[in-house]
């Protein structure tokens, strides 16, 4: 049964919360699909993955890099998933179809607090989630950014 974990940014931004996260996800030996909600933003996270921190290291691509099936996190702003992945990260207001989202172990929905149009928006994914039977988590930030689950 698929997992679905959504993350309520408050205190930071996706930019700063996404690499720690696929990081994390990375370590677990997984393949992830990053779903973008624009291709000028698959870009930009693209090359932000490159540089954001002096001492990691995160092998991705997406199609302007090419070598789909090689790249262990892949990004785009379709619902490819070229290299075989079981994790989904869906930032920038992506989508997925329920078909789609059912064919990968776990999701996980970053979505920005700041933004009433993305708050309503995962309030949405949550119902049609929970109607799927998945398997669901809230993710909060505390006072010192550490993610804490809500019950």
């Amino acid at each position: 049964m698929t997992q679905v974990d959504f993350y309520h940014l408050q205190k930071q931004t996706l930019d700063e919360v996404l690499p720690k996260l696929l990081d994390k996800a990375y370590s677990t030996g997984k393949r992830i699909k990053v779903k973008v909600g624009t291709d000028e933003r698959v870009e930009f996270i693209n090359s932000a993955l490159w540089s954001f921190e002096d001492q990691a290291f995160l092998p991705h691509g997406s199609k302007k890099d090419g070598f789909a099936e090689e790249q262990p996190i892949w990004l785009s702003s379709s619902d490819d998933k070229p290299n075989g992945a079981v994790f989904l990260f869906l930032v920038d207001g992506a989508l997925i179809d329920m078909e789609k989202a059912a064919e990968y172990e776990r999701i996980f929905n970053i979505f920005d607090g700041n933004q009433q149009s993305a708050v309503e928006q995962a309030r949405n994914f949550w119902k049609t989630c929970k109607a799927q039977g998945f398997t669901l988590h809230y993710w909060q930030q505390d006072d010192n950014g550490k993610w804490k689950q809500a019950a």
